[in-house]
């Protein structure tokens, strides 16, 4: 199990193509299959892996926000939510809301701030509990170098699946 943000970014670089290959291939598996061993897969790595530590994706990621979630994370921080709005959020004319920086305004230390009142966005990711796996790996292979659950996740499903370059 590789943990090292560094050696993970190392051996990232090393692999682009080998993974620009391994993509073409996981297009042509069963869909339904790949996600029965990525379930499989991720509840074995994430029991191994304390993302909580690490805080990478809260460096990187883009973090859509929905009206509850700005209202109820407003409310604990107390304050109004027209200033949480102000300091916090973008606002697209079609009422879309995203964090408006990166990294998150509620990392420090490598760690949130505000984690039992995190968004969905938050909560989900990695995401490979979610379906349709083949579907998302433009996403996956993007957070392939920076998320430790997603690279081991990736590297041993190249191993169950036998492949090779």
């Amino acid at each position: 199990m590789v943990t090292s943000l560094q050696e993970i970014h190392e051996i990232a670089t090393s692999k682009e193509e080998e993974n620009t290959v391994f993509r073409s291939f996981l297009q042509q598996q069963d869909g339904d299959e790949i996600d029965s061993i990525i379930g499989r897969l991720n509840h074995t790595v994430s029991a191994q892996i304390d993302c909580t530590v690490c805080g990478n994706c809260c460096k990187s990621l883009m973090i859509n926000v929905t009206e509850e979630e700005a209202g109820h994370l407003a409310a604990h921080l107390q304050q109004t939510r027209e200033s949480f709005d102000e300091t916090y959020l973008e606002k697209s004319d079609g009422g879309r809301m995203l964090m408006n920086t990166i990294p998150c305004s509620f990392l420090s230390d490598d760690k949130c701030t505000v984690y039992s009142h995190r968004f969905a966005g938050c909560r989900e990711f990695p995401g490979l509990h979610l379906p349709q796996f083949n579907k998302r790996l433009f996403t996956i292979f993007m957070h392939y170098e920076r998320c430790p659950i997603i690279f081991n996740v990736v590297e041993q499903l190249k191993m169950d699946l036998n492949f090779t370059e």
